[in-house]
């Protein structure tokens, strides 16, 4: 037996390649290994840019006194658990259970049925060699013992996947969110909670939609202040863009310096909606700064995004990032006193050994670019963190949706279109053909060759344009769908509809669990211990509120759908009632079913229908969703005149765009609700008063 790491797609698990553990990845194979030694299996679970994962790797998994007694006594598995949610959720709420807490490296001790016994997180090298030899003791002397308890704790785990009845959201609990946000909120240094404080991206987009649909003052102040304390403060890459995981204080200061996609992208969606309904130019400016950090720094070359940066270079949280003031002099001269000033450098430091991270303390003076660019070529000289350059389907579905929609309102054309080269990579490489069922009938455009087809199933990870084995989650189907259709909307191209259509009917299909949620893997899926289902959204949106967000926007779109989405919105409920913190996206796709559909169908082509375009992207409505192009009609011949489709191709006209006629001499616009339509508008001033009509404030 040896280290079997070596081949792995995951970055993570490649870490581990060379320990003296004979690590295994999750699979029939290590667990029926178990079963013929009669051993236990040492559970692994963390993540490339874990900080605490290295520390332990460096303490235990890279020593010899370790390995040994954990060849002999054990089968060692590692699991990347951005690469296996499905194999993490189960084992994190077995560890929660058992200690009251979790985090990684997650540390599970299991029967060779995979049936969890102890479970812990990070234990320093004295401590885990104990608990190896404790284990092994238990195991030798009391089997059955161990084998009846890891039973009993599954059956609790299964007793605790029961997520209750579905609770519809009413206009009543959506204020009360409201309410009890409050109560969580910092007034003086904003955000939520106490150290260590996360960004709460899902929260801030609930807050900005209620306070669109609303008026609510309330609700936009706790938005404003709070991305204000973030962009000013260390969690925010003053010289690069991009945010860092979270805050280890309550005050924004020193960061958890890994850098991830998912994060990344939910903010510069957050922070393009502030802009969006605020005007701020701060907003604008971070929202425009996290779109070129994703792009420069967590792009790959084949046009997916990289899942995150290392909080460590070279085996030290934060060397890449920190400043002391003599630094900052080197670099700047003269100016440096006043730029450590404005940065918060000082001599005794924010950080460790008299070095600060940097935050912005004031309001920039007009020498801030230069400072800024001269002091970000300095720091690039420096040892840089490394990139886990695994591609994850569902973070970069978040990316697409966000670069599609800042790509689009900030008119930035190559946003959009990496946003579009990210999705051609995903349904080229991510998708794997699969057989028609009937939520997936008539899913697809025929016409288009890389669009997923009926039945399509969705691969969780690549990486270097090499897809892994991990199947996809609801999470993936529900993010990825979201990018497409808000790519749909960004560039008027019906393929991106057609590909959402797809998924959406596969997760229709394969994920639901009989209560309008979905569980997190398909019923066809490797069977665990429970079949993991989630409902409250923590870093991400859940499956089921991905999943119901993804439907809700469709069927506004498209006028299927919509008692699948609100029955998921309904099971998400009861997580919301509880605490609204944990379930930001389930009450922001309910904003949007409070406030929808709001349907704006711009038919036509010249540069009329243009400026309608852009005025619709401008509306804050969360229900409001985009159509546009030349007019359809319902035999799918363009109404304008244009060339009929390729032969065989038979696509379906666009529900928004069919039927549509074009004013007298010029484009027009149609404002709906439900596709009930308004009489149709011919200039920017008349649509204005439309969607001012249609979107008017107020429950």
């Amino acid at each position: 037996m040896a280290n079997r790491l070596a081949a792995s797609t995951s970055p993570y698990l490649r870490q581990h390649a060379d320990n003296p553990v004979h690590w295994q990845e999750w699979g029939p194979e290590a667990l029926a290994q178990a079963r013929e030694r009669d051993v236990p299996i040492l559970l692994s679970v963390g993540y490339a840019a874990c900080h605490w994962c290295h520390v332990m790797a460096h303490e235990s998994f890279e020593d010899d006194a370790v390995a040994a007694a954990i060849n002999e006594h054990f089968v060692a598995i590692k699991v990347d658990r951005e690469e296996r949610p499905d194999i993490d959720a189960v084992y994190m709420r077995a560890t929660q259970a058992m200690t009251g807490a979790g985090g990684w490296p997650m540390t599970c001790f299991l029967t060779p049925a995979g049936e969890p016994f102890h479970c812990g997180t990070y234990y320093p090298r004295p401590q885990f060699l104990q608990l190896l030899q404790a284990v092994t003791e238990v195991w030798r002397d009391n089997r059955s013992a161990v084998v009846d308890g890891g039973a009993k704790i599954a059956d609790d785990l299964r007793a605790l996947a029961d997520v209750g009845a579905p609770m519809p959201i009413e206009e009543s609990q959506l204020a009360d969110a409201v309410a009890h946000l409050r109560l969580d909120f910092d007034p003086r240094r904003a955000g939520f909670g106490s150290a260590p404080k996360f960004p709460p991206s899902m929260v801030l987009e609930f807050l900005l939609r209620h306070a669109a649909r609303t008026g609510s003052e309330r609700a936009l102040a706790m938005v404003e202040a709070t991305c204000t304390a973030m962009a000013r403060g260390g969690i925010y890459d003053q010289l690069a863009g991009g945010f860092a995981r979270y805050s280890v204080d309550a005050a924004w200061v020193v960061p958890h310096f890994e850098k991830m996609l998912y994060d990344n992208a939910q903010l510069l969606r957050v922070y393009l909606h502030l802009f969006r309904a605020t005007g701020s130019e701060q907003a604008r400016r971070v929202a425009s700064e996290t779109a070129e950090f994703l792009l420069r720094d967590l792009g790959t070359a084949e046009g997916g995004f990289a899942s995150a940066l290392d909080a460590d270079t070279d085996g030290e949280e934060g060397l890449t990032y920190v400043w002391s003031p003599a630094e900052v002099e080197q670099v700047l001269g003269p100016d440096g006193v006043a730029a450590a000033e404005l940065l918060g450098v000082t001599a005794e430091g924010t950080f460790e050994a008299g070095r600060s991270t940097l935050r912005l303390l004031g309001e920039p003076p007009e020498q801030w670019p230069a400072w800024r660019s001269a002091l970000l070529a300095a720091r690039s000289a420096r040892p840089q963190p490394a990139r886990d350059d695994k591609v994850v389907t569902s973070w970069n579905g978040l990316a697409i949706a966000a670069l599609a929609e800042a790509g689009a309102l900030l008119e930035r054309p190559e946003w959009v279109a990496a946003a579009s080269r990210c999705a051609d990579f995903l349904l080229a490489v991510h998708v794997v053909p699969g057989e028609p069922d009937a939520a997936s009938a008539g899913a697809a455009d025929p016409a288009d060759p890389a669009a997923p087809t009926a039945g399509s199933r969705l691969l969780r990870t690549s990486r270097d344009g090499v897809a892994g084995l991990a199947a996809g989650v609801a999470d993936d189907y529900g993010n990825l769908a979201e990018g497409l259709l808000a790519l749909h909307q960004a560039t008027g191209e019906r393929r991106w509809l057609d590909a959402a259509d797809a998924l959406l009917a596969t997760a229709l299909t394969h994920f639901t669990d009989g209560a309008g949620g979905f569980f997190d893997t398909a019923d066809d899926a490797e069977p665990l211990v429970i079949r993991p289902r989630g409902l409250g959204d923590n870093a991400e949106p859940s499956g089921t509120s991905a999943l119901a967000g993804a439907l809700l926007t469709f069927s506004a779109l498209t006028g299927r759908w919509r008692a699948e989405a609100d029955a998921a919105i309904a099971a998400g409920g009861e997580v919301a009632r509880r605490d609204a913190r944990f379930a930001g996206w389930t009450l922001a796709v309910a904003e949007a079913a409070a406030a929808g559909p709001v349907q704006v169908a711009v038919v036509g082509t010249d540069d009329v229908a243009a400026e309608m375009v852009r005025l619709a992207r401008a509306g804050t409505s969360p229900g409001l969703v985009l159509a546009y192009g030349p007019p359809e009609v319902s035999g799918g011949q363009p109404a304008d005149g244009s060339a009929a489709p390729a032969a065989g191709s038979a696509p379906r006209p666009h529900p928004l765009l069919a039927d549509r006629p074009l004013l007298r001499g010029g484009s027009a616009a149609y404002v709906c609700r439900g596709f009930v339509c308004d009489l149709p508008v011919g200039t920017t001033a008349d649509l204005r008063d439309a969607l001012e009509a249609s979107t008017a404030v107020g429950p």
